[in-house]
């Protein structure tokens, strides 16, 4: 005889995930939870009696202190320009794996996870390199006439170094997307008239955007918080956030406004990735959808 286990018990292989779960509370939800708690409090200062109080003393002056706002503004130019970049870069490059054979579509992935292989730091000091003054891509673009274009120490040189760096991050998304997309359905659409510039934004361009939302995500997520590549190329006159936020944990020491400035970056970056995230999700759906119908209707 067999006893039938409550409802309100959780499944056997829940249990799983417990230890990874306590091993990312322990090693994320901790210190996030301790630089709120410091965002939200005055500063005791070190031997002198009393409590700390609540306080949005630190919130309120990442809005009027004239820099936080421009960081974040020009964080989020910045990731959104390489997101971009990398979303024209990636989406040929995923397209190309899709249509190659075996052989060569091997040699496009290792050539898409052959970053993973090299140090981080090496890469940026590589186009650290690159970028300086006088070095190959300035000289390079000397040969057009623009003799007079700097890249090291700018913004532009920044984005330029980050979009490689996060390049893989699109193409593999994209390539998961586009490789479970029916080429037959383009086919079809040829075969009713549909010249191949429309056919691909009517049938093959609505069933890759869960893949174009999902890579968008990361990069975007990911070039938020870089921090070697701005702080290796460029300059602290163009600083993006994480710049920000290392000069006022490891200079100014003032981990109450650096606390109070990583939870205004991660609630906006959690809002946008929620946004993006509800709007790929519904694209997939759709898309899935539309796969499904037109199998089932052959």
């Amino acid at each position: 005889m067999t006893t039938s286990r409550p409802r309100w018990l959780p499944h056997p292989a829940w249990l799983l995930v417990v230890p990874a779960v306590l091993l990312l509370g322990g090693a994320l939800g901790v210190p996030l939870w301790q630089s709120f708690w410091r965002s939200v409090h005055t500063v005791i200062p070190v031997g002198q009696p009393g409590t700390p109080d609540w306080t949005l003393e630190h919130y309120r002056e990442l809005f009027t202190d004239g820099v936080t706002l421009k960081v974040l503004a020009r964080t989020g130019k910045a990731a959104a320009i390489v997101t971009i970049v990398t979303l024209l870069l990636g989406y040929p490059y995923a397209y190309l794996m899709t249509r190659v054979g075996p052989m060569a579509r091997s040699v496009l992935v290792v050539m898409v996870l052959m970053p993973f292989w090299t140090s981080a730091l090496a890469r940026n000091f590589g186009w650290l390199i690159l970028l300086y003054d006088g070095g190959l891509v300035q000289s390079f673009i000397g040969l057009f006439g623009f003799d007079d274009v700097v890249l090291y120490g700018t913004a532009s040189g920044v984005t330029l170094a980050m979009s490689q760096v996060l390049l893989p991050f699109m193409v593999l998304p994209l390539f998961s997307a586009l490789g479970g997309i029916d080429r037959r359905l383009l086919l079809a659409a040829r075969s009713l008239g549909s010249p191949p510039i429309v056919a691909f934004w009517k049938v093959y361009w609505p069933l890759s955007r869960g893949g174009v939302a999902a890579g968008m995500i990361l990069v975007f997520t990911l070039a938020c918080g870089f921090y070697v590549t701005p702080a290796l190329i460029g300059s602290p006159r163009e600083s993006l956030i994480a710049q920000l936020l290392g000069q006022r944990t490891t200079q100014l020491l003032d981990f109450a406004g650096a606390g109070a400035l990583g939870t205004l970056v991660l609630v906006v970056t959690l809002v946008l990735v929620a946004w993006a995230n509800r709007v790929g999700g519904s694209m997939a759906t759709i898309g899935a959808s539309f796969t499904g119908q037109t199998r089932s209707a052959r």
